[in-house]
């Protein structure tokens, strides 16, 4: 690129790109580094200006491509940042901000060339690309330079950068392209999907040297997430003044203004787009992606999983739940993990983060089920429920299924009925001035139930709302006069459904004959396989009623209001051999508090009912109701979860990165889902 080379357009041309790249060999103690590396570049904001970019040096890494064979250059770029990366600790002491920057700039060009590689060769022709060696005059390879893996030596050093490297303003950038150029590494799987444990890429990761840091590099990267740590302004401004002065500064100035180059995200960046935390973001992304490959081949242990899994709590004196397995790992705060979380759960990324750590770190987990301000976390994941509309399925899924393991836990249930909010905002169905966190979490998913039953029609959606209410019930406590209509109302909603579709199979039915087209024949097995799932979720229903009257009767007088008032919602059920044995139990305490209202006068306000309510509630005795198995439900994943999970990380990658990858190549996701 050179130190004059400003432009895209000029990007073909650059005499020191097109030397780079032809069969001309470049030593890796040629001068020529020094000239190449001393470049500045506009940065581009966009993806448009991205996959500019990309166009315009596609011929220049193609070109690399075919002569690299013979001129090793690449090798020698590789071992030129590898030289630098030995040397930043002490560099980054001393603040040499121009070693730095043309270290920075070796690792740029070495991530662009990477990607063009990686999205275009197959792996075998990528592995061949790293150790291609210069060729002599009778072209024999040159292996003066030769030095083991050089892919591997590549992983360790930004690992070892990572973890060694202090993250200050002027080393934020080059901490921030280590990054992307692992992602950019492990992307492989994007472009040649196959098992990570048969990937070359991956085994390196795994295995040897670089699996020696697992430990250091996930606490680095936890860490760099709980940081949340701003990118320098410099960064992100363009418009520099003249309040620097000197070749060193300019050559600062420059680190800043090409270390997003690559990066996309829409058009330019408002004032509030400054203060994202780049670092933050693509840690955590990194994390995701090292911890969901490689998680059930035999033989292959993913050592940055494990570190995660059985990482402790730096604050507290609890022990490792296994302490008898000797596990690297590693210590972390929880309390900053658990306040950075909650504040970031809009985010797909931190949303998949929680389920991970709440369902494989049983000390992270213990640690939450133990905090006094639940609602910092159930609130935002409410929430993601709530704007289901504007999320993508794998959001919600993610989300209700942390409510799910939070409702495995009595204590949780327990403590989010004791947690009163006030004036919710963001809850547009109603004003309501103060309510449980349990009624509000109720509420919204009974919400996400009917909002399902209009769209989304996800019988797994279905299962996971209805197994957490179901989890909470014996704990249901004086739950909202709005929250008991809701409910009620779904089962109301939930029967009507059932009596138009028992009629649709009726006329079906009636109508059927020999000539009977294979559309309708599909269309009667759909209505009947919709009747089942239907009566799955009614029974369901019935049971979370039932065992809130069975366990906290005399707490829910509200609920028993609501069941008096629309008691006629109950009669079709009364004769269907599913639900007869279950409206035994609601008719029972129908009945009973019917009959304490007929002791009084007709005329009676609603209060004067609940207060007759609250009398016969603490009268009744719950042993007149029949018992039945207690509500429990537990989460399992699925048996291949890497199926599920790595398409998942790798289209948040895709969408969240700010990193530009060709759509037309992709072939492990869908880029529109």
């Amino acid at each position: 690129m050179g130190a004059n080379s400003s432009s895209i357009s000029e990007l073909p041309s650059n005499e020191y790109l097109r030397k780079l790249c032809s069969t001309e060999t470049v030593t890796k103690n040629d001068p020529f580094w020094n000239q190449l590396l001393s470049f500045t570049f506009q940065v581009p904001y966009n993806s448009a200006d991205s996959r500019l970019l990309e166009e315009s040096t596609s011929a220049i890494c193609k070109n690399l491509a075919i002569n690299n064979f013979h001129s090793g250059n690449f090798g020698s770029l590789i071992r030129v940042f590898l030289i630098r990366a030995r040397e930043l600790k002490a560099s980054s002491q001393c603040e040499d901000n121009i070693f730095t920057w043309q270290t920075y700039n070796a690792l740029f060009i070495l991530r662009n060339i990477s990607k063009y590689f990686i999205e275009n060769l197959s792996e075998e022709l990528l592995m061949e690309q790293f150790g291609a060696l210069p060729k002599l005059a009778d072209g024999k390879d040159d292996e003066t330079d030769a030095t083991g893996n050089l892919c591997e030596e590549l992983i360790n050093s930004l690992i070892e950068l990572l973890v060694d490297v202090p993250v200050l303003n002027f080393t934020y950038a080059l901490h921030l392209e280590a990054l992307n150029t692992l992602l950019i590494l492990l992307s492989s799987q994007m472009f040649h999907p196959q098992p990570a444990h048969e990937s070359a890429l991956y085994r390196y990761f795994m295995q040897g040297r670089c699996s020696i840091h697992a430990c250091l590099l996930m606490k680095t990267l936890v860490q760099n997430f709980i940081t949340q740590e701003k990118c320098p302004p410099e960064m992100l401004d363009n418009n520099r003044g003249g309040a620097l002065s000197g070749f060193t500064a300019a050559v600062a100035s420059s680190l800043w203004t090409v270390m997003t180059l690559g990066l996309v995200g829409g058009p330019k960046k408002s004032t509030d787009d400054k203060e994202h935390t780049l670092l933050a973001n693509q840690s955590l992304l990194i994390i995701l992606v090292l911890t969901n490959h490689c998680t059930t081949e035999r033989g292959l242990s993913n050592p940055y999983r494990q570190a995660l899994f059985s990482c402790t709590n730096s604050q507290g004196n609890a022990e490792s739940t296994s302490p008898t397995e000797a596990v690297a790992t590693f210590k972390i705060d929880f309390t900053k993990l658990y306040n950075t979380l909650c504040h970031n759960l809009k985010d797909d990324q931190t949303t998949l983060s929680l389920y991970l750590l709440l369902h494989q770190n049983m000390n992270i987990k213990a640690f939450i089920m133990s905090r006094t301000n639940l609602d910092q976390l159930v609130m935002p994941i409410l929430q993601i429920l709530y704007h289901a509309e504007d999320k993508n399925s794998h959001h919600i899924y993610m989300a209700l299924i942390i409510l799910l393991i939070l409702s495995e836990d009595e204590v949780f249930n327990k403590a989010v009925h004791e947690i009163l909010l006030k004036n919710i905002v963001w809850f547009k169905e109603r004003t309501i001035s103060e309510i449980t966190l349990g009624g509000l979490l109720v509420l919204v998913v009974i919400r996400t139930i009917q909002y399902n039953m209009t769209r989304m029609r996800d019988k797994y959606l279905h299962t996971n709302c209805l197994a957490a209410l179901a989890n909470m019930s014996s704990q249901f406590y004086d739950l909202h006069p709005y929250v008991t209509q809701r409910l009620v109302s779904l089962l109301s909603m939930l029967s009507k459904r059932h009596t138009k579709l028992i009629e649709s199979l009726k006329n079906t039915a009636t109508q059927a004959s020999s000539q009977e087209s294979g559309s309708e024949a599909e269309a009667e097995h759909d209505n009947v396989q919709d009747l089942a799932v239907l009566e799955e979720v009614i029974r369901m229903v019935l049971e979370i009623i039932n065992s809130c009257l069975a366990s906290s009767i005399h707490h829910n007088p509200n609920l028993i209001y609501t069941l008096m008032y629309q008691k006629d919602v109950f009669i079709q059920f009364r004769t269907h051999p599913t639900f007869q044995d279950i409206i035994q139990n609601i008719d029972t305490v129908l009945a009973f508090f019917s009959a304490q209202l007929e002791k009084h006068d007709k005329n009676l306000s609603v209060h004067d009912v609940l207060d007759i309510i609250k009398q016969g509630a603490r009268q009744f005795k719950r042993e007149r109701l029949k018992k039945f198995p207690e509500l429990k439900f537990r989460y399992v994943e699925e048996d291949q979860p890497e199926e599920f999970f790595i398409p998942y990380v790798w289209s948040l990658v895709y969408h969240a990165s700010n990193l530009y990858f060709n759509p037309s190549r992709i072939q492990l996701f869908s880029v529109n889902t």
